[in-house]
């Protein structure tokens, strides 16, 4: 089963069409912000993809071939923080949600995790 969470009213109504039309995996989809997450509420998915947006990483998982039985963690923390085209606020911008997303995994332990994050974040650690 997937797990699919993002903040974002809408995406959320857009995973759950995509869910619907068989587009993407089924799953759950919890509109929550990620800090509101707990490790315990994960257990028993094998995918879990976090910042989830209208299903990227999943839809992008079914192409390469990967199969929904196996496990996986996707994210793509908001840019914001650390984009070039914004205030690059990084690490004291109330939307770096790295640690939240790092304290799921350390908790957590999942087998394989996929994440990105514009370049300039580097220069903030």
């Amino acid at each position: 089963m997937n797990y699919y969470n993002d903040f974002d009213k809408k995406a959320c109504a857009w995973l759950r069409e995509l869910i619907k039309a068989g587009l993407i995996p089924d799953g759950v989809v919890d509109e929550r912000s990620i800090t509101d997450v707990k490790a315990d509420e994960l257990r028993g998915f094998t995918q879990c993809h976090f910042f989830a947006g209208i299903g990227g990483w999943s839809r992008a998982l079914q192409i390469a071939g990967w199969g929904e039985d196996r496990p996986v963690w996707t994210g793509s923390c908001p840019c914001q923080p650390f984009s070039t085209a914004g205030k690059q606020a990084g690490k004291s911008d109330e939307r770096h949600l790295w640690p939240a997303f790092a304290k799921l995994i350390a908790e957590c332990k999942p087998p394989v995790v996929f994440g990105e994050q514009v370049e300039s974040a580097i220069k903030h650690g």
